[in-house]
């Protein structure tokens, strides 16, 4: 049995005529220890897709199984990172970590949490913060807090819907490092929503296109058969990575160009440009 399953997964909004199907017949198993990013267009229903597998969002049909138990309300055994930053403004950056370490470690000292809480702010670098409260705070170092805070409660499966597209392409890099690093270390089980190809490739051991809804549903898995770690910059010059990612834009294109065709609706395309890793991730 895998890690998550997600069986025959839909998802509907509203009744009767006024019924919209989010998403539609979603099957996709994740093993333990696995490394998986969904790439989606804009609109498509990741977020939604990612409420159901944490619990906060009922299925209309199918079902989504987390260690062999059927999801029903959100754990810390699966810790979400949003694209919102979710923080108390009346906390300071310490304690908005903190609160989350309590919740998740109850019977740790205040002692230990908060030394678990600097660790973790420590990590995404932001200890001059570690005083100052959301408001004192740009956009980034309001996310890098949220990712911090997800991490600190140790959770078995890491979901991430689209964490890092507000940050700039250093602190990106660098967080995309830490995730890797964290998860290379304990292997937990990970999901990132993501609609930047390139931060997929680079991140997971597999891709799969979210197919533009309303009815959408997952496409062809896109397997990423790159020796880990990765080098950022030497993926340039690698072959298995610039075929692999032609072929997942080329997907993209086919099945955009597809709904743009039978819609009147325009679908914003993933990131798919080409680019250069060397100076998007260069230190």
């Amino acid at each position: 049995m895998a890690f998550l399953e997600l069986n025959n997964l839909s998802k509907t909004y509203g009744n009767g005529a006024k019924a919209t199907e989010v998403l539609s017949n979603i099957n996709l198993h994740i093993e333990e220890g696995e490394f998986v990013a969904i790439v989606g267009f804009s609109g498509s229903g990741k977020t939604t897709l990612v409420n159901l597998i944490n619990g906060l969002l009922e299925p209309t049909n199918g079902e989504a199984i987390y260690k062999g138990n059927r999801v029903v309300g959100t754990s810390h055994d699966r810790g979400v990172i949003f694209q919102n930053y979710s923080l108390l403004p009346w906390l300071t950056v310490l304690q908005n970590v903190a609160i989350a370490v309590k919740e998740a470690f109850p019977k740790k000292s205040k002692k230990n949490r908060d030394a678990l809480a600097k660790e973790y702010i420590e990590m995404v670098s932001l200890t001059p913060a570690l005083h100052k409260r959301p408001k004192e705070l740009s956009g980034g170092m309001k996310q890098r807090v949220a990712v911090a805070r997800s991490l600190a409660m140790d959770p078995e499966m890491i979901i991430m819907d689209e964490p890092l597209g507000a940050l700039d392409a250093l602190t990106r890099g660098n967080l995309q490092d830490e995730i890797l690093n964290i998860w290379s270390k304990s292997k937990r089980t990970a999901l990132l929503i993501t609609n930047d190809v390139d931060e997929g490739m680079y991140m997971a051991d597999r891709i799969i296109p979210l197919r533009p809804g309303p009815n959408a549903t997952l496409g062809p898995e896109f397997k990423i058969n790159i020796d880990r770690p990765r080098n950022k910059i030497a993926l340039n010059d690698n072959e298995e990575f610039k075929k692999t990612r032609n072929n997942i834009i080329e997907y993209l294109m086919e099945i955009g160009n597809e709904r743009t065709t039978n819609s009147d609706e325009i679908y914003e395309l993933p990131n798919i440009e080409p680019t250069d890793l060397r100076w998007r991730f260069k230190r």
